[in-house]
């Protein structure tokens, strides 16, 4: 099964995509792509409520299988059920998307407490690390597949309000190299680097700062959900049959702006 989707025309019939933070804004966005062009989807994130939403949604809208599972991508002790889980239902995993984040705000730099630190690296690196090794394993073994990386602009531009998380978010960058090495040839491992993007954790931006410093953009704006779909159906489908260890920046022109 094919579809058209942003412009693009791919098919990933077949195949079945676990995406982590999957419920909603990116996640959500890349979720319902890969089903309109013909995935199986196994969708989780921290509340089962709103992945059995986005699964009812993609079984009624695509005919697609979906699965909901709850888990903390942070826990490590976690994610060998999720994965068992998923091959469980599904039988196969051919894309994982490493999507799942988490930044939480601090007033300075002293103030940042060894919980908050241990958390945003959890469910930013160590979270994507365990599930690549588990499920990359998997694939190795199995038909191959695609691991993507969602990564941010803040591991290139870190500022001071968001330095743990944009020194996971380049430990993530590392980690995409190191595995695509240990994976291949049949297992490519890529990385987007996501620029702002207008979803639900927008809502706490203060607009009128952001637009002041989005006019400096490339672009002069920020994204839409859906304008993660192209890069994100690139790394899962065979039109990237020849790209693995790479980072895309899908940030409207961050991080090359003038700022």
């Amino acid at each position: 099964m094919s579809a058209t989707t942003g412009g693009m025309s791919v098919d990933l019939g077949g195949k079945v995509a676990l995406i982590t933070g999957g419920s909603r804004g990116l996640g959500k966005a890349m979720a319902l792509a890969m089903a309109e062009c013909g995935a199986d989807v196994v969708i989780s994130s921290r509340k089962i409520d709103g992945c059995e939403e986005l699964c009812e949604q993609i079984r009624s809208t695509y005919g697609r299988r979906a699965f909901p599972y709850a888990v903390h991508v942070g826990h490590w002790n976690e994610l060998d059920g999720l994965v068992d889980a998923a091959y469980d239902a599904m039988g196969h995993v051919d894309i994982l998307v490493n999507n799942a984040g988490l930044s939480p705000l601090y007033p300075k730099l002293a103030e940042v407490s060894e919980d908050l630190y241990d958390k945003v690296f959890g469910v930013n690196l160590k979270g994507p690390f365990r599930l690549s090794a588990l499920v990359g394993e998997r694939m190795v073994a199995d038909r191959g597949g695609s691991i993507i990386n969602i990564s941010s602009v803040a591991a290139a531009r870190p500022t001071a309000n968001e330095l743990p998380y944009a020194a996971a978010k380049a430990g993530l960058h590392v980690m995409t190299i190191g595995f695509a090495q240990e994976l291949g040839p049949t297992v490519r491992v890529n990385t987007i680097m996501a620029g702002p993007f207008l979803t639900d954790i927008s809502k706490a931006w203060d607009m009128d700062h952001f637009n002041q410093a989005a006019a400096q953009f490339a672009l002069g704006r920020a994204g839409q959900p859906e304008e993660i779909v192209g890069a994100a159906l690139y790394y899962a489908s065979d039109a990237s049959s020849f790209t693995t260890g790479s980072i895309i920046a899908v940030d409207g022109g961050m991080s090359i702006a003038r700022m």
